[in-house]
């Protein structure tokens, strides 16, 4: 593993963390018995944010890649998946609130001033996509779709597709292909197990109205980011790999930067890393039949959202025809590892290496302030970064 090369961000000059805090809490302050309003930090999370602040952890540790700055966007707490609208606004799942926020910077300062809760009682929402004006959700048990229009929800939601549930990885991501189709990721129900229904550990594919469902692959442990390759067209998936395995669980098996092939096996259960058996299995020759992992990442990393750079062009030129993968961070490693954004390097369509981007949400004694989840373009060509441990939107941009 190699960095990018180190940049302290937030000197004297540039407070960008209690100026951004500020403008949520005078937010909060004059609307606080609206039930729009979010961001509004009470109890954990004010503790949550005054932590960071007074520790000066993300005004003092966080470091990028040479030549980019970054600062805070957004306060949203739990902020997981991120979507640009057609509007020009930010739409941000709040999956353990079960709604979904609007963010609006107006002016294009790169410091949001209009936060307000677009939907509610929505059921564990997590990955967005849309459609001309219709917002796609996928939540844990089906996709619905709203009609956005000026910032509102037209109608009530409809429902499209439904899968299973229950168990284990119950965050549900979604993309819209170019070939007009709906690709939905379902994780499994456990760590290692041969699953009772086939749309868990796998990507399933529907017609825009939520029919004609079709196993797309199948053996993704469990796969939450999902991009499309901005040439190829192929669809890309970061995937978390079984935990608990004999006898070094801290190091094995990497996790998976996957190219989805139509009726492609990835493996999981019966097999992890390059084709290999898990020792419950011992099952070589069905392993040899799989597909194996486009590139290995260090292992619990717990890779979370990607993006294709090719319309960053905030970012250097060298990093276009490359990915971000926001890494959520270990929970079962003696030594935590995770925590940070990676670049992932590109050549000839396929992924080579990857290098730090963005990091400092670990502090040096293994503890976290933030665990990024997400990242996204945003539409003046920087990049967006969520968190969902102190509910930080960052954006990164040019020097």
């Amino acid at each position: 593993m190699r960095r990018l090369g180190a940049l302290r961000v937030a000197s004297a000059a540039e407070p960008m963390m209690p100026r951004s805090l500020l403008t949520v809490a005078l937010v909060c302050a004059s609307t606080a018995s609206t039930a729009a309003t979010v961001g509004c930090t009470t109890g954990n999370d004010a503790a949550g944010a005054e932590r960071i602040i007074t520790s000066g952890t993300a005004a003092e540790s966080l470091h990028v890649a040479s030549g980019l700055k970054v600062s805070l966007f957004a306060q949203v707490p739990g902020a997981r998946v991120l979507s640009v609208g057609p509007d020009g606004a930010l739409y941000v799942t709040q999956t353990d609130r079960d709604q979904i926020t609007r963010v609006v910077d107006s002016d294009g300062d790169g410091d949001a001033d209009s936060l307000t809760v677009l939907i509610r009682n929505l059921d564990s929402p997590h990955g967005l996509a849309w459609r001309g004006d219709w917002l796609y959700i996928a939540n844990t048990r089906a996709v619905v779709r709203v009609r956005v229009q000026a910032g509102q929800v037209v109608g009530s939601p409809e429902q499209l597709a439904t899968y299973s549930a229950g168990g284990g990885h119950f965050t549900r991501s979604i993309v819209l292909a170019p070939d007009s189709m709906m690709y939905i990721s379902i994780g499994s129900s456990c760590n290692l197990c041969e699953e009772s229904t086939a749309d868990r550990a796998a990507v399933m594919r529907y017609d825009l109205d939520g029919r004609n469902g079709q196993l797309f692959a199948t053996g993704l442990r469990n796969a939450v980011g999902m991009a499309v390759h901005p040439t190829t067209g192929a669809i890309w998936v970061s995937v978390h790999e079984r935990d608990n395995i004999a006898p070094n669980h801290e190091d094995l098996p990497p996790e998976e930067l996957n190219i989805l092939q139509d009726g492609g096996d990835y493996g999981w259960p019966y097999c992890h890393s390059d084709r290999v058996p898990n020792p419950e299995y011992r099952d070589q020759a069905r392993c040899d039949s799989t597909l194996p992992p486009a590139l290995a990442m260090q292992a619990h990393s717990a890779p979370l959202g990607i993006t294709f750079l090719s319309g960053a062009t905030q970012l250097p030129a060298s990093m276009r025809g490359d990915l971000l993968v926001a890494f959520h961070g270990s929970w079962n490693r003696r030594t935590p590892t995770g925590a940070k954004v990676v670049l992932v390097r590109n050549e000839n369509e396929r992924p080579v290496s990857y290098a730090d981007f963005l990091w400092g949400f670990q502090r040096q004694d293994g503890s976290r302030w933030g665990r990024p989840t997400d990242v996204i373009v945003w539409k003046d060509a920087s990049v967006l970064v969520s968190e969902d441990l102190g509910g930080g939107i960052y954006r990164v941009s040019a020097k």
